[in-house]
């Protein structure tokens, strides 16, 4: 019997790559996002490596949604040995220009996400006494980052979860791990959200990250699917992604100093 995982965000970018590589070391795959036609493509990719997988539409800040998820990933395939929560939403803009409801439909999506699957797969895990747990981070959940106050509080939540979460259940028998990218040159333009004071600023914002996206440094989907696959192969507690781990290093010593870089290259 294949081993399993349940992955979020699964349709594109970061996560798609996951999926695959999941896929090509055998594993099958419970697929989640919220547009179906974009999963199954996914899906057929998969079951075109020889591999199971089921496609499950999903808001994943709707618990009784994600209940559905989890209850037809195991029905389909039967025990799950991995959680990959992967989908997230990113938000730039200054904390001025950022609305009641950006705050929660970031936070609802980037942390509560992760809270509901979790919730509701852990009675599965912890019967079994085995299993891993992946939260996607980001490296705006290690250091703080301008005009991102949103994103970087839902990030920074995320983190905690883990390091605690991964406390609480290693003598479970469940590992829990956070991996956190850098800039990713993915899709993810799509769903992310930008704010000014104006439309022209909320403009200039999108054009300079699509810029930065073209750049060398920036990692790439199949190097977040890899750091994912190490951290459950090799059970990586904390894992940051591409050359954004130098920052985040320097921030851990320095922090004061790379504030200030930081916000001077802002």
């Amino acid at each position: 019997m294949s081993p399993t995982v349940i992955i979020t965000g699964a349709s594109q970018g970061a996560g798609k790559a996951t999926a695959l590589h999941f896929a090509q070391r055998g594993y099958d795959v419970a697929l989640a996002a919220r547009q179906l036609d974009r999963l199954e493509a996914v899906a057929q990719e998969i079951r075109d490596l020889g591999q199971q997988a089921i496609a499950v539409p999903t808001d994943i800040g709707d618990a009784q949604q994600v209940q559905t998820l989890i209850d037809k990933a195991i029905s389909a395939l039967g025990p799950i040995d991995v959680l990959i929560n992967n989908a997230g939403i990113c938000l730039t803009g200054p904390v001025e220009h950022t609305s009641i409801q950006d705050w929660q439909n970031i936070i609802n999506t980037n942390l509560w996400g992760c809270v509901n699957t979790i919730q509701a797969l852990l009675p599965h895990l912890l019967e079994r006494g085995q299993g891993t747990i992946v939260n996607l981070g980001s490296f705006g959940g290690k250091m703080p980052l301008p005009e991102m106050t949103a994103y970087c509080t839902s990030k920074y939540a995320v983190t905690g979860l883990s390091d605690t979460l991964r406390m609480e259940l290693a003598p479970k028998g469940i590992h829990v791990a956070a991996v956190h990218p850098g800039v990713i040159n993915s899709n993810f333009m799509e769903r992310a959200q930008f704010r000014g004071g104006t439309a022209a600023e909320a403009g200039d914002r999108q054009r300079q990250l699509s810029q930065t996206l073209k750049m060398g440094w920036v990692s790439q989907p199949e190097d977040i699917a890899k750091a994912v696959w190490k951290a459950v192969e090799k059970r990586q507690a904390d894992v940051v992604v591409g050359p954004t781990a130098l920052a985040t290093t320097a921030h851990r010593f320095f922090p004061q100093l790379t504030q200030w870089l930081v916000g001077k290259a802002a």
